[in-house]
Protein backbone atom coordinates (compact mmCIF):
# COMPACT_ATOMS: atom_id res chain seq x y z
CA UNK A 1 0.00 0.00 0.00
CA UNK A 2 1.19 3.89 -0.76
CA UNK A 3 0.31 6.88 0.69
CA UNK A 4 -0.04 9.58 -1.10
CA UNK A 5 -0.24 13.00 0.80
CA UNK A 6 -0.31 16.83 -0.76
CA UNK A 7 0.10 19.87 0.56
CA UNK A 8 1.01 23.57 -0.42
CA UNK A 9 -2.27 24.82 -1.98
CA UNK A 10 -4.24 28.09 -1.11
CA UNK A 11 -5.59 31.19 -2.33
CA UNK A 12 -3.60 33.57 -4.96
CA UNK A 13 -3.93 36.33 -7.07
CA UNK A 14 -3.49 36.14 -10.97
CA UNK A 15 -0.09 36.45 -11.95
CA UNK A 16 1.03 34.87 -8.79
CA UNK A 17 2.62 31.69 -7.62
CA UNK A 18 2.28 28.80 -5.29
CA UNK A 19 4.57 25.57 -4.53
CA UNK A 20 2.86 22.45 -4.04
CA UNK A 21 4.46 19.12 -2.63
CA UNK A 22 3.61 14.98 -2.48
CA UNK A 23 5.29 13.05 -0.87
CA UNK A 24 4.85 9.25 -1.17
CA UNK A 25 5.17 6.43 1.62
CA UNK A 26 4.86 3.15 1.87
CA UNK A 27 7.02 -0.05 2.92
CA UNK A 28 9.14 -1.18 0.14
CA UNK A 29 8.28 2.38 -1.65
CA UNK A 30 8.31 1.23 -5.47
CA UNK A 31 8.14 4.28 -8.33
CA UNK A 32 7.83 3.82 -11.67
CA UNK A 33 5.52 7.34 -12.11
CA UNK A 34 4.00 10.76 -10.26
CA UNK A 35 1.52 12.70 -11.62
CA UNK A 36 -0.48 15.99 -11.01
CA UNK A 37 -4.29 16.20 -12.47
CA UNK A 38 -6.94 18.61 -11.21
CA UNK A 39 -10.38 19.21 -11.08
CA UNK A 40 -12.11 21.85 -11.48
CA UNK A 41 -16.59 21.97 -10.33
CA UNK A 42 -18.39 20.84 -12.61
CA UNK A 43 -15.60 19.73 -15.04
CA UNK A 44 -13.56 15.77 -15.71
CA UNK A 45 -10.25 15.57 -14.16
CA UNK A 46 -7.40 16.99 -16.11
CA UNK A 47 -3.66 15.57 -16.63
CA UNK A 48 -1.67 18.64 -15.47
CA UNK A 49 2.11 16.97 -15.65
CA UNK A 50 3.90 13.57 -14.35
CA UNK A 51 7.52 12.82 -13.68
CA UNK A 52 8.85 9.21 -14.72
CA UNK A 53 10.61 8.06 -11.77
CA UNK A 54 12.61 4.92 -14.03
CA UNK A 55 13.60 7.59 -17.32
CA UNK A 56 13.52 10.92 -15.55
CA UNK A 57 11.05 12.33 -18.71
CA UNK A 58 8.45 15.10 -17.42
CA UNK A 59 5.73 15.61 -19.41
CA UNK A 60 3.17 18.66 -18.76
CA UNK A 61 -0.97 19.01 -20.02
CA UNK A 62 -1.04 21.60 -22.90
CA UNK A 63 -2.78 23.93 -20.79
CA UNK A 64 0.23 24.36 -18.40
CA UNK A 65 3.37 24.02 -20.67
CA UNK A 66 5.47 26.88 -20.25
CA UNK A 67 3.92 28.18 -17.21
CA UNK A 68 4.01 24.97 -14.51
CA UNK A 69 7.42 23.20 -13.49
CA UNK A 70 7.23 19.54 -12.17
CA UNK A 71 10.63 18.18 -10.29
CA UNK A 72 11.25 15.92 -7.74
CA UNK A 73 13.18 14.37 -4.85
CA UNK A 74 13.75 10.75 -5.98
CA UNK A 75 15.32 10.62 -2.19
CA UNK A 76 12.43 11.91 -0.50
CA UNK A 77 9.89 10.38 -2.97
CA UNK A 78 8.83 13.88 -3.31
CA UNK A 79 6.87 15.07 -6.38
CA UNK A 80 6.80 19.04 -6.76
CA UNK A 81 4.80 20.93 -9.01
CA UNK A 82 5.69 24.67 -9.13
CA UNK A 83 2.57 26.85 -11.01
CA UNK A 84 3.71 30.17 -11.98
CA UNK A 85 1.83 32.88 -13.96
CA UNK A 86 -1.71 31.56 -12.24
CA UNK A 87 -4.75 31.99 -14.24
CA UNK A 88 -8.21 31.96 -12.07
CA UNK A 89 -9.13 29.13 -14.58
CA UNK A 90 -6.45 27.25 -13.29
CA UNK A 91 -8.68 27.18 -9.67
CA UNK A 92 -9.09 23.62 -8.90
CA UNK A 93 -8.69 20.42 -6.15
CA UNK A 94 -4.85 19.49 -7.36
CA UNK A 95 -3.90 15.91 -6.97
CA UNK A 96 -0.76 13.88 -6.77
CA UNK A 97 -1.21 10.18 -7.60
CA UNK A 98 1.29 7.32 -7.80
CA UNK A 99 2.19 4.40 -9.83
CA UNK A 100 4.39 1.30 -8.94
CA UNK A 101 4.38 -0.07 -12.14
CA UNK A 102 3.95 1.02 -15.90
CA UNK A 103 1.04 4.01 -16.21
CA UNK A 104 0.39 6.17 -19.60
CA UNK A 105 1.62 9.41 -17.91
CA UNK A 106 -1.54 10.99 -18.71
CA UNK A 107 -4.66 8.54 -18.19
CA UNK A 108 -6.03 9.02 -14.62
CA UNK A 109 -7.03 5.42 -14.02
CA UNK A 110 -3.77 3.74 -14.71
CA UNK A 111 -2.75 5.30 -11.04
CA UNK A 112 -3.62 2.99 -8.45
CA UNK A 113 -2.91 5.69 -5.32
CA UNK A 114 -3.82 9.03 -4.69
CA UNK A 115 -3.63 11.80 -2.28
CA UNK A 116 -6.61 13.69 -0.69
CA UNK A 117 -6.30 16.86 -3.08
CA UNK A 118 -5.44 20.31 -2.51
CA UNK A 119 -7.71 23.00 -3.43
CA UNK A 120 -5.59 25.90 -5.74
CA UNK A 121 -7.87 29.25 -5.84
CA UNK A 122 -6.85 32.06 -8.28
CA UNK A 123 -8.32 35.19 -7.80
CA UNK A 124 -8.93 37.85 -10.78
Amino acid sequence: QVQVVESGGGLVQAGGSLRLSCAASGRALRTYIMGWFRQAPGKEREFVAAVNWILGDIYYGDSVKGRFTASRDSAKNTLYLQLSSLKPEDTAVYYCAHATDYATYYNAPDYPYWGQGTQVTVSS
